[in-house]
């Protein structure tokens, strides 16, 4: 919101590491293809040899903005917080789906149901995304945009965005009226209580705006009038309306991503009204009056919230109205906002581009329905996630990166492959232990024991998701700390998770599809797959050789494969093991590298849990899970205290765990968060000034 917006800067790298190994030389092919003009590049770098680093080199050697496509929320979370430690000055973005839980609206006709839609937006990834289309809207080329493949789905007009932005000046001659009403239009909410983001306050002369979103840390601005002349613009504390300092002009976008004007939408309810016409005739002429009443019914009911709120629910659905398009055409979406010469990296991309592929087909077979049966008019099928060639044609410099690329990747490639085999860390592959399923989990405790008292941390994948929570109450009831992940755990719940498992909070998580790609947790030394046998996607060799690699960080990294038979998938996986292992022992010896443990990349690199203003306590401070290691108890001689605000947190995470633990129907649990809960409390309502040490809980 400052005018330095405006400034073009180079990308700085900022980094205590040079290139080694062989990143210089991918690091050099890299960026000498993408200078020359070549649409695809693939990079083959296995775990842990440093794929972000090199990337992160190549984007300062171009200085063009870029896009770094991530297949979940919880890799583009981590891949977040590695690009903006080693870009601190430049404008690192990051955009995802924001909700929570999402079911979308759907007619299933053979059992004449119809499902109404239902979501749970997070409001702070909702700030994050209106952050991302601004920065690229303000003209800056250091940009780099993590995202999910939620940037393919529509996301309105940039022209529109871009129209209702509003620039105010000091000394700018402006009506208090006509700014009230720019405010409006850009779905900014008048209050007279406590400010909260898109909100604004007017007192007489002045008025008091909190902003969408963030920038540099402002968000909250007071704009004092002289008459129709903006006499003053000040940044102020939210709380207390204190004055920070003076501005000379700021920039308000607007609060979501879907805006438009009110000439723009006038001419969207004359379109819709039109084709709702041609509708009702549609389905009287085939006898059908009861999809004609349903269909007439709804659209009214939302062109009379259109009329008086200028939106309505599943507003989405009349995009194309409202954006102008042509029947058929492909919403605009997140990669409309880039310049044009910008680079499109895709992360772990033989998965990231499957998922790409399968988009479109499920969104236009519930679509389908829904117009068939009078739910929706015909244009909301035009509402929709890109097809693959539409993201090919706006993707023009594609880089991809992944340790097992697909056959697309090698085709568009002609099989030329930049390969990083090796690690600036001197570590080698994990080996691969395959044993039987007979006594497995006995086996797997004794293993998670011998690990636990080294200090390393587990990693446990199962085929579903059931499994994943059934193996996370055994390890409860059994002492052991212990987490699930998955893809009903809320985003920013996955990012803390993963934080605690680094942090000694916990020290086995279970998962199913999301401890795979790409995850940075180098005190994993051991990862065990159950069912590894099962042949099919969870158990391919890509999924295999990708799971395997999240103990290829540790020094002592080692996998353990549960199954009965040598499958096709275990035998390749092995195969490439053994390969890659032989290369990385010569080149070990040929230049006298001694392996080392590899290191978290970058300091604070969950970034994201920052800009949720939460502050996690030390590794030291009392955690959320009990310690059941008598060992560790005996260990710990120092006093290490714990201020108010962590109780705080430790009471609401507690409340979370046990409710969690409720809706699972593991009750023992439930009681012993219950339990840890009233103890904190406690401790809270007895003196909020004393100092609280690990010690003085659970006595």
């Amino acid at each position: 919101m400052h005018t330095a917006y405006l400034c073009l800067m180079d990308f700085k790298l900022v980094s205590e590491y040079k290139p080694t190994g062989d990143q210089p030389e991918a690091i050099e092919q890299l960026a000498d293809a993408i200078r020359s003009g070549s649409p695809h590049t693939t990079l083959l770098g296995v775990t842990g040899s440093g794929k972000t680093f090199t990337i992160a080199n190549v984007i300062a050697q171009l200085n063009r903005p870029t896009l770094v496509l991530s297949h979940n929320k919880t890799l583009a979370a981590q891949l977040y917080g590695e690009f903006k430690n080693f870009f601190p000055e430049n404008a690192v973005e990051y955009f995802v789906s924001y909700y929570d839980y999402y079911q979308p609206e759907a007619y299933l006709p053979t059992t004449d149901t119809y499902i109404e839609k239902d979501l749970s937006i997070n409001d702070e990834i909702e700030q994050m995304r209106l952050k991302t289309v601004a920065t690229l809207l303000s003209g800056r080329k250091d940009v780099i945009v993590v995202s999910s493949v939620s940037c393919l789905y529509g996301c309105g007009n940039p022209d529109a965005f871009h129209a209702t932005a509003t620039t105010i000046k000091v000394g700018m001659q402006c009506t208090h009226k006509y700014l009230l009403y720019r405010l409006v239009d850009a779905l900014y909410t008048r209050t007279e209580l406590e400010l909260q983001p898109a909100t604004f306050r007017v007192t007489g002369e002045t008025i008091d705006i909190m902003a969408a979103f963030g920038e540099f840390g402002n968000q909250c601005f007071r704009i004092v009038f002289f008459d129709d002349e903006i006499e003053a613009i000040y940044s102020i504390d939210a709380a207390t309306g204190q004055k920070l300092s003076s501005l000379d002009s700021i920039t308000l976008y607007p609060a979501n991503l879907f805006v438009t004007t009110r000439d723009t939408i006038n001419n969207a309810i004359s379109e819709i009204q039109s084709d709702l016409f041609k509708q009702i005739a549609f389905f009287e002429g085939e006898g059908r009056e009861i999809e004609a009443q349903r269909i007439k019914q709804r659209v009214e009911y939302d062109l009379e919230m259109i009329k008086e709120l200028g939106y309505c629910s599943g507003i989405e659905n009349y995009s194309r109205y409202l954006d102008g398009r042509a029947p058929g055409s492909r919403p605009f979406c997140l990669l409309d906002f880039f310049p044009k010469d910008f680079i499109t990296v895709v992360d772990e991309s033989h998965v990231t581009l499957p998922q790409i592929h399968g988009m479109f087909g499920g969104d236009r077979a519930r679509k389908e329905n829904l117009v068939e049966y009078g739910f929706r008019l015909p244009a909301a099928k035009d509402n929709r996630p890109l097809q693959f060639h539409e993201f090919e044609a706006l993707t023009p410099t594609k880089v991809y990166v992944s340790a097992t690329p697909a056959n697309y990747e090698l085709t568009k490639c002609e099989g030329y492959v930049i390969e990083q085999l090796i690690r600036p860390t001197g570590l080698i592959d994990p080996p691969l232990d395959v044993r039987i399923t007979t006594n497995q989990i006995d086996n797997l405790l004794e293993l998670i024991n011998e690990t636990i008292h080294k200090g390393d941390r587990i990693l446990i994948t199962t085929i579903t998701k059931r499994m994943a929570e059934e193996m996370s109450k055994y390890l409860d009831r059994i002492g052991v700390r212990n987490r699930y992940i998955h893809s009903d755990v809320d985003t920013l719940d996955r990012v803390q998770i993963l934080e605690d498992l680094r942090d000694g909070l916990i020290d086995v998580l279970v998962g199913v599809n999301l401890l795979r790609e790409g995850i940075d947790l180098p005190q994993v030394s051991l990862v065990a797959i159950l069912d590894a046998d099962k042949e099919g996607f969870l158990r391919n060799i890509r999924s295999i050789t990708q799971i395997a690699g999240r103990a290829a960080r540790h020094s002592n990294g080692h996998v353990v494969l549960y199954a009965d038979k040598i499958t096709d998938s275990i035998h390749y996986a092995i195969e490439q093991s053994n390969r890659r292992r032989e290369k990385q022992i010569r080149y070990n010896l040929e230049h006298e590298i001694i392996p080392r443990q590899a290191q978290k990349s970058g300091k604070g690199q969950n970034t994201l849990l920052g800009d949720r203003g939460e502050k996690r306590a030390d590794m030291n401070v009392y955690p959320l899970y009990e310690n059941h290691y008598e060992d560790a108890k005996a260990a710990d001689t120092e006093s290490t205290y714990i201020t108010a605000t962590d109780i705080e947190r430790l009471i609401i995470e507690a409340r979370k765990d046990m409710e969690r633990a409720a809706k699972s129907l593991d009750f023992l649990a439930a009681a012993r968060y219950r339990d840890k809960m009233y103890e904190l409390e406690k401790l809270r309502r007895e003196n909020n000034s004393v100092a609280y040490t690990p010690s003085n809980i659970g006595k």
